[in-house]
């Protein structure tokens, strides 16, 4: 039977903690498993982990080519096709927060661009923050409206 007082972790589950210095025999004394000499075997030793010695740093040895825009905008692409498997009703504005629903897209702050794969057989109203024009060709074209959103 099981109580408080007979409740033990499972074998193998708890480890001593490493003693070094404590003797040759121990297997841990002498260095205490620092190797021999050196700038890591001192005590208050702190390196970055990309630190090679003095030697020349990978991040320096690479070639740098190009440039990341900080103002660049980054669309969430969706296709015709996708709202299409969706099934939604005629009434129904398809926006972002019905899509996130959905399941079709993960961020909630994520800017959405409607793309043209696939066809549309019914009249969708869609909300977006970009279309691209044959994707809003398509939705008017089957009797739908297209919304750009800020």
């Amino acid at each position: 039977m099981i109580s408080l007082h007979t409740l033990q972790p499972a074998q193998g589950a708890r480890k001593n903690r490493k003693r070094v210095g404590r003797g040759e025999s121990s297997g841990w004394g002498k260095t205490s498993g620092r190797g021999s000499k050196g700038q890591k075997a001192r005590s208050g030793v702190s390196m970055p982990g990309w630190f090679e010695g003095g030697q020349m740093p990978l991040t320096r040895r690479v070639p740098k080519r190009g440039f990341s825009n900080v103002n660049r905008v980054t669309y969430t692409t969706i296709n015709l096709d996708c709202l299409q498997k969706l099934d939604f009703d005629k009434k129904t504005s398809i926006t972002p927060e019905i899509l996130i629903e959905k399941g079709l897209i993960k961020e909630r702050n994520a800017r959405i661009k409607i793309l043209a794969r696939g066809t549309v057989d019914k009249a969708l109203s869609v909300k977006a923050h970009a279309f691209s024009r044959a994707a809003a060709e398509k939705i008017v074209a089957a009797g739908g409206q297209i919304e750009v959103i800020d």
